[in-house]
C-alpha cells in the first residue's frame, strides 16, 4: 500500500511539474516593475486632489487651485524626473486656443496638455509609444468650474500612473521614444486628445501604440457590491473605422474582423502585463470603450493609430461625476479614500512593463505573407527582416479562430516558416524578438503567392 501511495504521489508531482509554464522576464523590466510604489502614487493623487478642482474651464492663474495649477504641478514633476535622464527627457505644456462650442465650452479656452518626451537612443528608430491619462475632472455638472471636485480616481489615478512610469523609465535607455502625457478637456469632449491625435497625424508621427489610462484605481462597484483588485479591463476596437472602406473586402475574405491593430495591442498588453505583474488578470473587452461612452484613446483610433483603454474592472458610479455629499447613508464623490493603491500599483506596472517591452523590442517584421499557391493542411509564411533593433529571431503566433488570445509561439531564426496548422482553422501573426526576449507588436500576414 505504501509503495502504491508513494508512486501515486510521485506521479502527481511529475504531472504538476509538467503542467507548469516557465515565465521568462527581462531582468531590467522586472526591476522597473518592482520600483512602482503605492506611496508615490498616493502622493501624486493627494496633490492633485488638493487643487480643489481641475475642471478644464477652471482658473488657470491661481497657483494653488484649478487646472492651471495642476498642469504646472505635472510639468514640475516631469522636469524633476528629467534630471535623472541624461538630457533625454524633456517636457512642456502644449497649448491650443479653442472657441466656444455652445455645448461644453462656453468661453474662449486656452487648452493645455502636459507632454514629456523620453527620446529613444536609436537614431534609426522613429517609433513612438504613448501613455496618457486626463488631468481634468468634473462635478455632477460638467460646466461647474468653481465647486470642489476631488477627481481622485477619474482621472488622477491615470495621471498618477503616467507620472510613476515617467519617474522610473526616465532612468533607463530605450531604442524607441516614449511620450508621457497628461491631457486636458476629456470631460469637455476629448479635446486634448483630439488635438494631440490630429497634430500627430498631420506631422506623420510614427505612433505605434497608445495606452490610455482612465479610472483605474478603485476595486469596488455600487449596486452589485463587487470587490475585486485582481482583474483589470482593456478595451480595444476590433476594426478601425479609419479607411475601413478600402479594407473591408479583404477583412471579410480573410476573416480578420477580430484582428485589427488595436485588438492586437490589447492581446499584447494581456500577455506582457500578466508576465510581469503577479496576481492580476487582464480582461479583454471587445469594445472600443464602455457602452455608448468614450475615452482619450478614441481620437487616436479615429486618426488611424493603434490605441486601447485600460480601466478598472468594476466602476462605482456613486464616486464618478458626482458632487461630494452624503445621502441616505451613502457617500458620493470621487474621494481619495476610495482608491486601492495596491490595485493601482498593479495596473501601473502593467503599463510600465508593456511600454518597456515595446520600446526595447525590435521593429515589426516587414511584408509578412502567408502562401496560398496551393491547397494543403500546412501553412507557409515568409517576411522581410525588421528594419531596426538587434533581432534574435521571430515568433510565429498561432491561435484557433475561436480563441481570444494567441495560443502558441513558435520561434525561428529565419524569415520563413512552415507549420502543420491549416490556415482554414487557425490565425497567424509574426513578431520580432531580441536577445532579452522583448517582442514587437505582431503583424498579421497578407496573402502571398
Amino acid at each position: 500500500m505504501k509503495k502504491i501511495l508513494s508512486c501515486g504521489i510521485l506521479l502527481s508531482l511529475l504531472n504538476y511539474g509538467n503542467a507548469q509554464t516557465t515565465v521568462n522576464r527581462d531582468v531590467t523590466i522586472a526591476n522597473m516593475v518592482n520600483e512602482v510604489f503605492p506611496d508615490s502614487l498616493r502622493s501624486y493623487i493627494q496633490t492633485m486632489v488638493n487643487f480643489g478642482t481641475r475642471n478644464t474651464l477652471s482658473t488657470q492663474t491661481n497657483p494653488k487651485r484649478g487646472i492651471g495649477a495642476a498642469r504646472q504641478y505635472v510639468l514640475q514633476k516631469f522636469n524633476q524626473f528629467a534630471l535623472q535622464s541624461n538630457g533625454r527627457l524633456t517636457a512642456f505644456i502644449d497649448t491650443t486656443t479653442l472657441q466656444p462650442d455652445k455645448r461644453r465650452v462656453d468661453t474662449t479656452l486656452l487648452l493645455g496638455n502636459v507632454v514629456a518626451t523620453l527620446k529613444g537612443t536609436n537614431p534609426n528608430d522613429n517609433r513612438v509609444f504613448i501613455i496618457t491619462g486626463h488631468l481634468d475632472n468634473m462635478r455632477t455638472n460638467v460646466m461647474d468650474r468653481v465647486g470642489d471636485a476631488p477627481g481622485a480616481n477619474d482621472d488622477a489615478s491615470g495621471v498618477a500612473a503616467v507620472l510613476e512610469c515617467a519617474r522610473i523609465m526616465s532612468k533607463q535607455n530605450f531604442g524607441a521614444t516614449i511620450i508621457f502625457m497628461a491631457v486636458s478637456g476629456e470631460e469637455q469632449g476629448l479635446l486634448g486628445a483630439t488635438y494631440m491625435a490630429t497634430k500627430s497625424k498631420a506631422n506623420n508621427v510614427n505612433i505605434e501604440a497608445v495606452l490610455n489610462n482612465d479610472i483605474m484605481g478603485s476595486n469596488n462597484s455600487n449596486e452589485t457590491n463587487i470587490i475585486n483588485n485582481t482583474q483589470v479591463r482593456v478595451f480595444s476596437e476590433g476594426l478601425s473605422a479609419f479607411e475601413l472602406e478600402k479594407n473591408a473586402k479583404n477583412i471579410r475574405q480573410l476573416g480578420l474582423e477580430n484582428d485589427g491593430k488595436s485588438r492586437q495591442l490589447a492581446r499584447y498588453v494581456k500577455e506582457i502585463g500578466e508576465r510581469y505583474v503577479d496576481n492580476i488578470e487582464v480582461k479583454l473587452v471587445y469594445r472600443n470603450d464602455r457602452f455608448l461612452r468614450g475615452g482619450d484613446h478614441t481620437p487616436f483610433v479615429e486618426n488611424g493609430f493603434t490605441a486601447v483603454r485600460i480601466t478598472e474592472m468594476n466602476e462605482n458610479y456613486t464616486h464618478q461625476h458626482q458632487d461630494v455629499r452624503k445621502e441616505n447613508g451613502i457617500q458620493y464623490g470621487d474621494l481619495i479614500e476610495f482608491i486601492d493603491f495596491e490595485y493601482l500599483r498593479k495596473n501601473t506596472a502593467i503599463n510600465l512593463s508593456t511600454l518597456a517591452n515595446l520600446a526595447k523590442a525590435p521593429t515589426m517584421p516587414v511584408d509578412v505573407k502567408i502562401d496560398v499557391k496551393r491547397l494543403g493542411n500546412s501553412s507557409y509564411l515568409y517576411w522581410k527582416p525588421s528594419a531596426t533593433g538587434n533581432v534574435k529571431g521571430y515568433y510565429l503566433l498561432v491561435r484557433e479562430t475561436t480563441s481570444a488570445v494567441w495560443q502558441k509561439k513558435i520561434f525561428t531564426n529565419t524569415t520563413e516558416i512552415t507549420v502543420p496548422y491549416s490556415k482554414d482553422n487557425y490565425f497567424f501573426a509574426v513578431q520580432a524578438v531580441n536577445e532579452s526576449g522583448n517582442e514587437s507588436l505582431p503583424v498579421v500576414p497578407s496573402v502571398g503567392r
